[in-house]
């Protein structure tokens, strides 16, 4: 039987794999362990073999696991990316070090206010609704005059940090389909790039299409089942 600590060597292995495959360093690219609904004993199993970090959809949630786990592993670097409400941001913004979800000027405005002043800014990304689903949330990928108007938003919010995009493609086995999803997502995140220095994340693919994100320029893969099982 296959232990977490196997399981996270194995998609390091593929992301290994995938970056020599488009002639990309393996070290621009971050394995983000996304952790919902998995127990707090799997994160320590990840992180004893050498996780460090661990994405959450639900507020309260990941709220607690950090509660729990703060005092021994203050290393561990916290990503919320479920989709949130107004009135859950004061938790993601005491509590998490990154939103990869954020699409909305008032959002921004409250985890501005509400994130401490003895924390280092909340780095944020963008979501970009890249399938253009009605089901999902995230910016219409059509239209760049949107994320640059949030965009400067979030500049000039001390207490955030724009640090890229973020998106959902289409669950599909057309690969054809996700390549052209992925890369209308890496030409708004270099028009992005062009206008803040901060700008170094995109965070796309998943267990299913991480090879073909990573052609794509990603920089930060979600992988969940695959290093913790199914839910």
């Amino acid at each position: 039987m296959t232990t977490i600590a196997d399981r996270i060597s194995i998609a390091q292995s593929r992301i290994n794999q995938a970056a020599q495959n488009c002639s990309r360093s393996p070290d621009e690219i971050n394995l983000l362990a996304v952790s919902k609904t998995k127990p707090i004993s799997d994160i320590i199993a990840a992180y004893q073999a050498g996780q460090r970090l661990f994405g959450e959809n639900y507020v309260q949630e990941g709220e607690t696991k950090i509660n729990a786990l703060q005092a021994d592993y203050p290393d561990i670097e916290w990503h919320f990316i479920g989709p949130l409400q107004s009135n859950k941001t004061k938790i993601v913004a005491e509590h998490f070090d990154w939103l990869h979800t954020l699409s909305r000027g008032k959002i921004a405005q409250r985890l501005h206010e509400q994130r401490p002043s003895d924390k280092s800014p909340l780095n944020v990304c963008i979501q970009v609704n890249i399938s253009q689903e009605e089901s999902k949330s995230g910016i219409n990928s059509a239209n760049f005059a949107d994320v640059a108007t949030l965009a400067l938003t979030i500049a000039s919010l001390p207490h955030l940090k724009l640090r890229g995009l973020m998106a959902i493609p289409t669950a599909t086995a057309d690969v054809q389909l996700q390549q052209q999803e992925f890369s209308q997502l890496k030409q708004l995140f270099d028009q992005l790039k062009q206008q803040y220095p901060s700008v170094d994340t995109l965070s796309m693919g998943m267990s299913g299409d991480m090879d073909i994100a990573i052609a794509n320029g990603s920089t930060m893969v979600r992988i969940g089942s695959a290093i913790f099982g199914e839910r």
